[in-house]
């Protein structure tokens, strides 16, 4: 009887908590609009800026965009087919599986070598990024915007030389593109992309100059991907800015009006279910974080990007920036890992532990441990 009473006093509780928690994300995103709500997060570390201001601007000049989106979207097809449209840089890790384009330099081949489709291991790994004419393309690029457009830099047709072989966990890549015709103000123009599992830097140098560029990294997805029907579970858009989760629904996002917003130690991206591919600029300078969603070909087009303050090649010199990109699942020891290691502010909220974060993460934590000790007692009492 007492065990009895005891469970249903749990199941109580937790129907409680669900209930307000349920209630109050609804009235949360009521009065948001509909655009997306503001999850509570932890309190703001002592020292750390209240707010962002915008990056810097070349003198006299506003900021430039990110390149525009394609004017088309190419016919689906086979995904296999897809990728072999390009030369590619085979990545290969114990964690990780795919391949970088050399057409475009974008990171759109990636499957999760640790996860499957079903419980048999011999089961298709489950695909993560997909190339444009997939059937659900989902992609990362990364480059440079010019404060002058006539300055030349790499764009989605541009071809990459690749040296270092493939990429896996202690062998980076380094892509380079040495443009020397075409381009009048600037004939010699060399960029090279070392490429490391963990991270990746930039390198730009320009003959003649000075030249102002802005780096900037995005994570774009064409088509509204299927979302689960848990109201306790987010899966859309998400980032962090100025100590605050930032969440919005592929439904909130209207077409043609982004949101913008400025912030130090930040990163963005898309939630799944299970996974997340997020951007994450350095930790300590001022980025601005867009959401997008464009209409193309009446498919959707969402995208996270961050543009980076501006970076002055002066004549001859060099400039370099990093970045990092998180593809993979959402396992709470490697977010948290991730979040002491690099110094990624908050990157554990990206599992949607509600309202009551300061309650569900330590339950979880202590679960998990048991559950540990439980399958380690259980392997070890088998064999």
């Amino acid at each position: 009887m007492d065990q009895k009473n005891l469970v249903i006093a749990i199941a109580l509780s937790i129907a409680i908590l669900l209930g307000f928690q349920f209630s109050s994300r609804s009235a949360s995103a009521a009065r948001s609009g509909g655009a997306g709500a503001n999850r509570p997060s932890k309190p703001t570390p002592a020292g750390a800026p209240a707010s962002g201001g915008s990056p810097s601007a070349a003198p006299g000049a506003a900021a430039p965009s990110l390149p525009s989106a394609a004017g088309s979207v190419p016919a689906a097809e086979s995904r296999d087919v897809a990728l072999g449209k390009s030369p590619r840089v085979r990545i290969n890790t114990p964690q990780l599986h795919g391949s970088i384009a050399l057409v475009g330099g974008r990171i759109d081949d990636l499957t999760l070598a640790q996860y499957h489709e079903t419980v048999d291991p011999k089961s298709p790994e489950i695909v993560l990024l997909s190339p444009p004419g997939a059937a659900s393309p989902y992609f990362v690029d990364l480059g440079w915007a010019p404060a002058d457009k006539g300055v030349a830099v790499p764009g989605e047709d541009t071809r990459w030389t690749a040296a270092g072989g493939e990429l896996t966990a202690s062998n980076p890549v380094t892509l380079t593109w040495d443009k020397r015709r075409g381009a009048p103000l600037h004939p010699r123009d060399r960029r090279r992309r070392p490429i490391h599992v963990h991270g990746e830097a930039d390198r730009r140098e320009y003959r003649s100059g000075p030249v102002t560029l802005y780096p900037y990294s995005s994570v774009t997805r064409l088509g509204t991907p299927p979302s689960s029907t848990y109201y306790i579970l987010f899966e859309g858009m998400i980032g962090d800015f100025n100590g605050t989760l930032k969440e919005i629904k592929y439904s909130g996002l209207k077409e043609g009006d982004p949101v913008s917003e400025s912030s130090t130690g930040t990163w963005l991206g898309f939630t799944d279910k299970y996974w997340l591919t997020a951007l994450v600029p350095p930790q300590d300078q001022t980025v601005k974080g867009h959401f997008t969603h464009t209409l193309i070909d009446r498919t959707d087009r969402y995208q996270a990007d961050f543009l980076d303050g501006e970076k002055i090649v002066a004549p001859g010199g060099t400039a370099e920036t990093s970045s990092r990109l998180f593809a993979g699942p959402k396992v709470v020891k490697l977010l948290d890992r991730y979040r002491d290691q690099f110094g990624v502010t908050r990157f554990d909220d990206a599992v949607d532990w509600g309202w009551f974060w300061f309650l569900t993460k330590p339950i979880f934590m202590a679960l998990d441990f048991f559950y540990g000790v439980i399958v380690i007692s259980a392997s070890r009492s088998c064999c």
